[in-house]
């Protein structure tokens, strides 16, 4: 449950800034005529807030190398995929779902590494405090 929770915020999170369907931050900021600039700087900085987090947990639990191995493993799936048949990339706003999908499980999986790792191995993850 927990896994699927944090997957759910980081593809709200990913979702609420940019998808296909224009109900989003960046068509909001694109299409609007600086009426409501307070509520988008508001907005901006709420969703800035989620990416420290995500981002700052994922590179502290799985670093650039593992970002980049999650993103090999699902990009290799996808090409199976399209590979036996299974999926098509011809729509783009269906690629654009994909991408958000994939992203935000990435996200999810480095917020979540710390907790399996330390169920697997029974180690803890400690942040070093240097003197």
């Amino acid at each position: 449950m927990g896994f699927l929770l944090r997957w759910l915020f980081a593809f709200a999170l990913l979702a609420l800034t940019y998808n296909p369907t224009g109900w989003c931050f960046v068509a909001w900021v694109r299409g609007g005529s600086g009426e409501v600039l307070s509520l988008q700087v508001l907005a901006g900085l709420l969703l800035g807030v989620g990416y420290i987090v995500y981002l700052h947990a994922t590179l502290r639990s799985i670093g650039v190398f593992g970002i980049l191995l999650t993103l090999a493993i699902f990009g290799t799936v996808l090409w199976v995929a399209f590979d036996q048949g299974l999926m098509a990339f011809d729509d783009a706003a269906v690629n654009t779902w994909i991408g958000l999908v994939v992203l935000s499980l990435v996200l999810a999986i480095g917020l979540t590494w710390s907790i399996i790792r330390r169920q697997l191995s029974g180690q803890l993850d400690v942040d070093e405090i240097e003197d």
